[in-house]
């Protein structure tokens, strides 16, 4: 007899739940691991990890299209394929990178696919097919109830998995005990499967009903298939150029990716569940939020940056909920549920490809954000808020021409306040923006004039600046981020910015003076400075991280200097289109090193520096690989025996110090901290305050450095000296196998 009710042990709503969302926590779980694993391998390019990102989304959409074409088979055969599959996956087990080696003479981007589905291809697959099949099962057990509202729990499992990662399983596992831990929970999502498989054996008449139930259902049309791949893009897409909008113009906090990924599988728990009410509600407002908001893209918050992030995600979640309660609205019979699930995933991949891959190569800004803002005021399902009886006034006909009129009226305004920047800020300018928004929610239920509305908020509110912007070259993107080249109003200083993030300064009246964190009073400013007298004429000086090019501006005749940059895009800006001219002007014949720094390094013969800074930590973002152990033992190898190491860690959120205090602990370094803070005075012509760390393998050298002693005691902050670190706790050391940013986080200053 069927199970009706949900709590039959073999066939209960409750296993094929748990099952769901096991098997989504494990997708969720492996991936950050696996690119923690893989990281000191192939290195921290961003571009590398677009490519492992496609590899997933690629894998789950092979594992959607794997149960798609298992679900049409006879439900006995179905258990037993997928058994096997998993069985036969479980021979990669524990997860661990595949052991080939890739060409030196190739590029990651291309040879980090072939080691991503080597090393974890088969797990992914066989464990992403579970969400749909197990959905599919759950009816064929003889279940009563919606399959679909199932689907809630995967996503609820994929929250967990996101959440679990960098909140506990990474601050507090080395690799080597996420792996087994992750081997543990695979075997117990086998069990689960086969007691679910137990459930579709012993369903009476399951094969029968289901060829039924098939032949009944309405068939799907190309039209269907292409409005759920639609809907399921823009979500998809607009997660990524959220995160993207978030860590360029607002703000570069630590795990900030977590909070859009978060919100946007969370919008699946609420458009899939049984209870309709919260999904149609975020439906009914999603019209309003989508003109308020995207009003919103465009603007500078400065000290509002939270108010911001709240707008910014808020219009995620609104949005991602009002496309996907769509898609759960027109969905099919639950015999073609796997169908319709491969549309999603289709759909998955095409907003990821554009936003990861299409984007940075067509624009030099994250144009793609507004971009799919307006296909989602095309897409939202046009619920009005209020109606006056305009179309028994004007007719249907009627009505739709004049909210094409009132749109591009709206249009005129935004092009108007957009040219005029003499109206910024002024009471006129709120007034006609208030127009403008007053319009769009008027004209809501129109959709082309409802985006054309939406377009003019933006346009006017800061986005025909922004256009002019990217029209003139002041911005640049590549794969490592998004630039902004800026210039005060009377031409005397220029300096490169990544979203809220200075990363050089120059004096155009002044060019060779070095400024901003490079300051002569600085750790790096007086290293290089005394050089000479440390090393001899002939000093080998190494810099990772080349920025504008500031420190070239040291280099004596006679040193040789290299720098080591990921970015192609910073030398042609420092070098190529010599927007800044330190190399130029004072170091043209600097070697140039491209790639992560701490594979270029490793390829350097043994003891070639004499001096060797890493600047890779003046953004908020913290790449962990070159903080270990083993990064520590590459930057040893290349130094000379009495060389020194000059690490900036400078950073508004997280405190490094503890770290590198580790590793000299550990390592038999002698270290030293120089915390510079300029006077108000100085701050105007261009410094900025910085924190640098000196190691030396020889005391003595770090003390013709410094001016200090080291005995090792702890010692006292002193304004414009060299200070000891303070004694590292036994954790603090971070190797390849374990590291956590998140002890280091200062969220009072996050919140502040």
């Amino acid at each position: 007899m069927s199970d009706t009710t949900g709590g039959g042990i073999l066939r209960g709503r409750g296993l094929f739940v748990l099952t769901i969302f096991t098997g989504s926590f494990l997708l969720f779980l492996v991936q950050p691991m696996v690119a923690r694993m893989a990281l000191p391998k192939l290195g921290g390019a961003p571009a590398v990890w677009n490519s492992a990102m496609l590899v997933y989304q690629a894998l789950l959409l092979a594992g959607y299209a794997y149960a798609h074409w298992l679900s049409r088979e006879a439900p006995k055969r179905q258990a037993g394929v997928h058994l096997a599959l998993l069985l036969i996956a479980a021979l990669w087990l524990p997860i661990g990178l595949a052991s080939f080696a890739i060409p030196s003479d190739g590029s990651p981007i291309f040879w980090v696919p072939w080691l991503l589905l080597a090393s974890i291809g088969p797990l992914f697959f066989a464990v992403a097919a579970q969400a749909p099949l197990m959905q599919r099962w759950f009816g064929l057990a003889g279940n009563a109830g919606e399959p679909y509202a199932l689907y809630a729990a995967s996503n609820l499992g994929s929250f967990g998995g996101l959440i679990a990662y960098p909140l506990l399983v990474e601050p507090n596992l080395p690799t080597t005990a996420q792996t087994w831990m992750w081997s543990g929970l695979y075997a117990a999502l086998f069990l689960l499967v086969l007691v679910c498989a137990r459930a579709i054996w012993a369903g009476r008449n399951a094969e029968a009903s289901a060829d039924a139930a098939a032949e009944s259902a309405a068939p799907i049309t190309w039209r269907q298939r292409l409005y759920w791949i639609a809907l399921s893009a823009v979500p998809s897409g607009l997660m990524l150029s959220t995160t993207s909008h978030l860590t360029t113009d607002l703000m570069a906090m630590p795990l900030i990716w977590v909070i859009p990924l978060g919100l946007y599988l969370l919008s699946f728990s609420v458009a899939f569940a049984d209870n309709r009410f919260l999904a149609n509600v975020i439906s009914q407002i999603a019209p309003a939020v989508l003109i308020l908001g995207g009003a919103s893209v465009f603007m500078i918050w400065g000290k509002a940056a939270y108010a911001g992030l709240g707008v910014s995600i808020g219009l995620l979640f609104v949005i991602a909920v009002a496309l996907h309660a769509e898609m759960y609205r027109t969905r099919p019979d639950a015999s073609r549920l796997t169908e319709f699930y491969l549309m999603m995933s289709v759909g998955g991949v095409i907003g990821g490809f554009f936003c990861a891959i299409v984007a940075p190569l067509l624009f030099n800004w994250t144009w793609e954000h507004p971009i799919l803002l307006v296909a989602a005021a095309l897409l939202l399902p046009q619920l009005r808020l209020f109606s006056l009886g305009e179309e028994d006034t004007f007719g249907k006909s009627g009505w739709t021409a004049a909210t094409l009129i009132l749109a591009l009226f709206a249009l005129g305004i935004g092009y108007y306040l957009g040219s005029d920047i003499s109206l910024d800020g002024t009471h006129t300018h709120t007034a006609l923006v208030a127009i403008i928004l007053i319009t769009g929610l008027i004209v809501t239920g129109r959709r082309i004039a409802f985006a054309l509305v939406l377009i003019a908020a933006m346009i006017g509110n800061g986005g025909w600046a922004n256009v002019e912007l990217s029209a003139d070259g002041s911005r640049v993107r590549s794969y490592f981020g998004t630039y902004t080249i800026n210039q005060t109003s009377d031409g005397s200083v220029r300096w490169l910015s990544h979203g809220t993030t200075m990363h050089g300064m120059q004096l155009l009246d002044n060019p060779t003076l070095p400024i901003s964190y490079y300051g002569a009073n600085s750790g790096v400013g007086i290293a290089s400075r005394r050089a000479e007298e440390l090393f001899g004429p002939k000093a080998t000086i190494g810099v990772v991280g080349l920025g504008t090019g500031t420190l070239a501006c040291y280099k004596k005749p006679g040193q040789d200097w290299h720098f080591f940059e990921i970015d192609p895009l910073m030398v042609e800006i420092a070098r190529e289109r010599k927007i800044f001219s330190f190399l130029e002007k004072c170091a043209p014949d600097t070697q140039m090193h491209l790639g992560d720094a701490r594979l270029t390094l490793a390829e350097q013969p043994a003891g070639t520096f004499d001096l060797l800074a890493i600047d890779a930590f003046s953004s908020d973002s913290i790449p962990l690989h070159l903080l270990t152990k083993e990064a520590f033992a590459v930057y040893r190898r290349a130094l000379k025996p009495d060389g020194i190491l000059l690490v900036h860690i400078s950073n508004r959120y997280i405190d490094l110090n503890p770290v590198v205090a580790a590793e000299a602990t550990a390592g038999n370094w002698s270290a030293a901290l120089r915390l510079d803070s300029p006077p108000q005075a100085v701050v105007n012509q261009g410094m900025r305050p910085s924190q640098w760390i000196a190691m030396s393998p020889d005391a003595g050298k770090l003390a013709q450095l410094t001016g200090m002693v080291y005995d090792r005691r702890p010692a006292y902050y002193y304004p414009d000296r060299w200070i000891k670190l303070k004694p590292p706790r036994a954790d603090d050391r971070w190797t390849d196998d374990y590291a956590s940013v998140l002890p280091y986080v200062s969220f009072w200053k996050i919140i502040r």
